[in-house]
């Protein structure tokens, strides 16, 4: 009998609850088995939509939902016990479920028959995506109680898609990918253990609904073979370390996102066919296969994808599922003499990194001393450092880079664009909830959830009671905010120049040159202007510009434009650099130029990174930006070279 197909996801949501639950609707009509939410930076952070940090970030990334009454109109008409729903939430994922499930229970949907997963993977965003909030150890203390809760209340859950996407997406290795990601859940299964609030006949269940959410690359024999691997090592973990004896709680279950990193801006439409490819790691091998895949569209690199855009994605995973023969037969790896040995070679080594881990004092420990971020910062440099050589071979890019103009990619309409006035109709509703609610039931349950903060009970109870009295996200952050404190991640950016970076003499002569002219060592701020938290672009800049010779300051994610004028006033910068990945370029780049002016750094050069349609190029070069950069830009060493020949022709 031929299995199941795996469940059909497409990671959507912008602009608005409503038009984010119109496009979910025609997906689900179409096919889509599955829903996957995408949420804007400020609800991933804890803000309102009219906080400060959130000016040109609403409905940009994903979807705003600021209180229960946005979360009902993300779902209405989609009757929730039904669904299998997944979150990319993690910060506040407590929050974000607490609010899914106070619809859920508005709908009548026996908490029972909830399905789903909030990816409450907070050691990654540390890593990688940057949404985190609150420090490690209260950081910790929410995963434990979204899995304590919904072990009990919602069996059919999973509170944690331990998550090894974004630390692909962030250069991770396929061995540092298996290592990172297990170290995370044994961190996590590790503080659940120890806080006793578990019988350990009970642990099992625990284990059993952990999830994983994992990357697939282009390589799709390592990946399928990765893939093996971490089936096996968390059959072994579960087993050994924490004595599970049954073999489904044992079982890896894990969706996917394939690549994102390798999808080319130069001839878009070849990023068709390594969606495809990059699929087929995750649904070949039986023993190894995804319980859900979501594919990104073709598009992703120029910008976000139109309802078309997703669907031709959507039906490259039908067509293998109901058209070929793929589900009828087993494992068609199994006995491989070449399998078993590279899946061999992958737990032999993540085995050993994972030692290195533990010998730190796990996980936590290793974000903290920045050992992580260092290692997945340095296997970026190399891999992009490979491309720009040659070494690593990208079609349209670094090969075979003639091209026809493509009758895809053009023309209006090519890319979906948030309206300005979103922002300002999602405050003004915002302002509408605030004024139209129970004030005396939302500071009763306020004063709850600070007391159960405080007394660390689970914070869900009280979570789920906020939503209810109409609590907004702001709210409800803030809370905690003042209970956990907040936190800075190490950016992995260290301060001193390697000396095994091949082909930077004449850079380093040129920064040489500029620096005498200037009469001391070139200065360049990278900054990180608003709550996108994806910094690799930012790093891997900021990296070769200090082994270039240049003196770098980067503070990492998450600055307001006031911050970075501050920053540039007082290191006497000669160039500011922004990366901005969110769509929100203009407000942002605008408000530094501005403040840079008011400040009387007229003179101080700004380049910005991003993906910036040629449009919006155009527009910040008339606010006054030097230059700008899109991932076709893949030649770090020319833009370095790029900022060094503005810098000189300012000194002039």
């Amino acid at each position: 009998m031929p299995d199941k197909p795996w469940i059909f996801r497409t990671y959507a949501g912008h602009s608005t609850a409503s038009e984010s639950n119109a496009l979910y609707r025609k997906n689900l009509a179409k096919g889509q088995t599955g829903l996957s939410v995408a949420f804007d930076l400020p609800t991933q952070t804890g803000y309102d939509s009219d906080h400060p940090l959130a000016k040109g970030e609403v409905g940009k990334v994903g979807v705003p939902i600021s209180h229960i009454g946005d979360m009902r109109a993300l779902f209405d008409g989609i009757p929730l016990a039904g669904m299998n729903t997944s979150m990319t939430i993690n910060a506040t994922a407590a929050w974000l479920l607490a609010l899914y499930i106070a619809v859920a229970d508005e709908q009548g949907a026996p908490r029972e028959d909830l399905q789903g997963t909030t990816q409450n993977d907070i050691i990654k965003e540390y890593l990688s995506r940057g949404t985190y909030v609150f420090p490690p150890a209260p950081s910790m203390r929410l995963i434990k109680d979204v899995i304590l809760f919904t072990t009990k209340e919602l069996p059919k859950w999973n509170p944690m898609n331990v998550c090894s996407y974004h630390l692909q997406e962030a250069g991770a290795t396929p061995v540092q990918e298996l290592a990172f990601a297990l170290a995370t859940a044994i961190a996590v299964l590790d503080t659940v253990k120890a806080s006793g609030e578990v019988a350990p006949e009970e642990f099992g269940e625990v284990v059993g609904r952990i999830s994983f959410f994992v990357n697939a690359g282009l390589r799709f024999i390592t990946e399928m073979c990765k893939m093996r691997a971490f089936s096996e090592l968390w059959d072994e973990i579960t087993a050994e370390r924490y004595g599970v004896t049954d073999a489904k709680q044992r079982l890896f279950r894990y969706g996917v996102q394939v690549n994102s990193l390798g999808l080319t801006e130069q001839q878009p439409e070849n990023n068709v066919y390594r969606i495809l490819i990059e699929m087929l790691a995750v649904t070949l091998s039986k023993k190894a296969r995804a319980r859900a895949v979501q594919l990104p569209a073709w598009n992703e690199a120029l910008g976000l994808p139109r309802p078309f855009d997703q669907q031709w994605s959507l039906r490259a995973q039908q067509i293998l599922a109901y058209e070929t023969d793929l589900l009828d037969y087993g494992d068609i790896f199994e006995g491989s003499t070449e399998i078993a040995a590279k899946v061999a070679e992958l737990k032999r080594e993540a085995k050993e990194e994972l030692r290195r881990i533990e010998e730190m004092g796990g996980a936590v420990k290793a974000v903290d001393t920045g050992y992580l971020k260092r290692q997945l910062v340095e296997s970026n440099s190399q891999r992009l450092g490979a491309i720009e050589r040659g070494e690593q071979s990208v079609v349209g890019v670094n090969r075979f880079p003639e091209t026809e103009d493509s009758p895809l990619a053009t023309g209006d309409g090519a890319i979906l664009t948030v309206p300005d006035h979103v922002e300002a109709e999602q405050i003004a509703h915002l302002k509408t909830w605030r004024k139209a609610r129970n004030a005396e039931a939302v500071a009763s349950a306020l004063e709850e959830l600070t007391r159960a903060a405080a007394e660390n009970r689970n914070i869900m109870p009280a979570s789920i009671a906020c939503a209810k009295a109409g609590v907004t996200t702001g709210e409800w952050g803030a809370v905690l905010r003042q209970g956990f404190g907040e936190y800075r991640a190490p950016t992995g950016v260290g301060r001193g120049m390697r000396n095994d970076s091949a082909g930077l003499d004449d850079l380093r002569s040129e920064v040489d040159r500029v620096s005498r002219k200037l009469g001391r060592r070139m200065t360049f701020l990278v900054g990180k202007p608003g709550l996108d938290g994806h910094s690799n672009g930012a790093e891997q800049i900021a990296v070769r510009a200090r082994d270039a010779g240049m003196e770098v300051v980067y503070d990492g994610i998450r600055l307001t434009p006031a911050e970075i004028v501050a920053a540039a006033s007082k290191e006497k910068v000669h160039v500011v650099g922004l990366s901005i990945l969110s769509g929100s370029h203009l407000p942002l780049v605008k408000d530094v130029v501005a403040g840079l002016r008011q400040a009387g750094l007229d003179d101080v050069p700004v380049v910005v990174g991003g993906i910036i349609p040629a449009e919006d190029a155009r527009a910040l070069k008339q606010f006054g930006v030097a230059a700008v950069y899109t991932p076709k830009d893949y030649e770090i060493n020319r833009i370095v070279a790029d900022v060094v020949r503005i810098v000189d022709t300012a000194a002039d």
